[in-house]
């Protein structure tokens, strides 16, 4: 009676699970392979690719896309171009059995070329408020606004550039350790650290007129503009562009090189076209494509520091290169550091 009952249920169960391989998802069947198990690639390259068909079966009509965008197959060689660089999702559309069928790899897209190096003159040097703790600088024709960080010591203040002297001060509530600015259509927006909230300022009289909420963003870091979009940094790989009038973060750039990605972008500047950023801790800035997120050169300003008095609570992990202001009509970069008492005025060309 046990033999037979055994019998019956083997019988049950094969039966079940042939009857389910026949409704198998398609997708399933199917892997989309690079050439040499590649993860990583980078723009612009022509690289092999197959379809791993476990079962062999017969498929027509593939086609290979990235972001929406179908890319250039030729034979089995694919050659990958993409928008914006960084994290990536290859698709892969077939037709098997007359059903179109969908599959997906994840990739990274790297940038084509290395980072160029670049270096500095020094034009100018003028005073800076040694207290100042610097997390965003920018200009609004030839006046200077800066924010600075740390709880009990964060403030939006305009100077007069040559001088130093202020013209207008805000201090943020001590519960706020602020962070970079930038200014659009006669509002200054400014970051905090950690509080995933940001202030909106009238510029003139730099009267606060609303703040905003953080949204997948996870810190405030740095701000800046083309004119339509700010641009924000967390301090991850992403740089996320916000709608100025609703504040809503609608896509992002990741910053790569072409060996990696990167991450701990600082304080920002936009200048046509590329954001020039501070790098946390470093004393860089990165060049870097606004549309694409490629690095596209570095700037060492590693000399700066030692032409800086160093007070007796100086701190050369706290103390660093931060703040990065371009001057359109003087056609230079102002550049500081946190606590430093110089801002230099420097042009910035390759080494």
């Amino acid at each position: 009676m046990n033999y037979f009952k055994t019998l019956v249920i083997g019988y049950l169960v094969s039966l079940f699970v042939s009857c389910g391989s026949g409704n198998q998802n398609p997708s399933t069947l199917f892997d989309i392979s690079l050439e040499g198990n590649k993860q990583t690639v980078q723009q612009k390259d022509i690289v092999g690719v197959s379809i791993k068909n476990v079962k062999e079966k017969s498929i027509q009509d593939i086609s290979y896309s990235i972001d929406g965008k179908l890319l250039e197959l030729n034979g089995n060689k694919l050659k990958i171009s993409v928008e914006k660089l960084g994290n990536k999702v290859l698709k892969a559309s077939f037709t098997f059995d007359e059903e179109i069928v969908e599959i997906s790899k994840k990739i990274k897209v790297l940038a084509q070329n290395a980072p160029e190096l670049y270096t500095y003159t020094i034009i100018n040097k003028f005073p800076h408020d040694n207290k100042a703790f610097t997390q965003g600088l920018e200009f609004y024709n030839d006046t200077l606004y800066e924010a600075t960080g740390k709880r009990g010591r964060s403030f939006l203040r305009s100077l007069e550039y040559k001088t130093g002297k202020i013209i207008k001060q805000v201090d943020l509530d001590d519960m706020y350790f602020g962070e970079g600015i930038t200014i659009l259509n006669d509002k200054i927006y400014q970051l905090t650290w950690q509080s995933k909230v940001g202030f909106i300022y009238d510029r003139k009289e730099m009267k606060k007129l609303d703040n905003f909420q953080y949204g997948k963003s996870t810190e405030g870091w740095g701000l800046a503009n083309d004119g339509k979009m700010l641009f924000k940094s967390d301090g991850t790989e992403k740089i996320w562009l916000l709608n100025p009038d609703t504040l809503v973060e609608e896509s992002y750039i990741e910053t790569v090189t072409n060996s990696s990605m990167f991450n701990e972008t600082n304080e920002l500047e936009y200048v046509d076209g590329k954001l020039y950023a501070n790098v946390w801790g470093k004393a860089g800035v990165m060049i870097i494509n606004a549309t694409t997120g490629a690095i596209e050169g570095v700037v060492n300003f590693g000399g700066l520091s030692k032409l800086v008095t160093k007070t007796p609570n100086w701190l050369a992990k706290d103390n660093v290169l931060n703040g990065i202001a371009y001057h359109a009509e003087r056609k230079t970069f102002f550049v500081t550091g946190k606590e430093w008492d110089v801002l230099f005025e420097v042009q910035i060309h390759k080494k």
